[in-house]
């Protein structure tokens, strides 16, 4: 499917076209994962600077939980060690 073939021409440079690929990357792996894009892609930007590199891979479309999902499941081992 060839999608926003001309509006390619008009991305300013090459990185810039890069950049807008890897987003819309993001932005259909979310959608095919059964996420909302705009939910995902806020989440991810929140949590992203308090992140270690070692934990990156847990933000990517198919390893990705909602922050409340996540700090529901701590809170819920918390009570199950308790």
């Amino acid at each position: 499917m060839a999608v926003g073939r001309k509006n390619w021409l008009f991305v300013g440079s090459q990185l810039a076209g890069e950049r807008a690929a890897v987003l819309m990357s993001l932005i259909e792996s979310a959608k095919l994962n059964g996420h909302d894009p705009w939910a995902y892609l806020k989440d991810v930007f929140e949590r992203l600077p308090a992140l270690k590199n070692r934990d990156l891979a847990q933000l990517l479309p198919h390893n990705w939980r909602p922050a409340s999902a996540v700090a529901d499941s701590a809170t819920v081992a918390e009570t199950a060690t308790a």
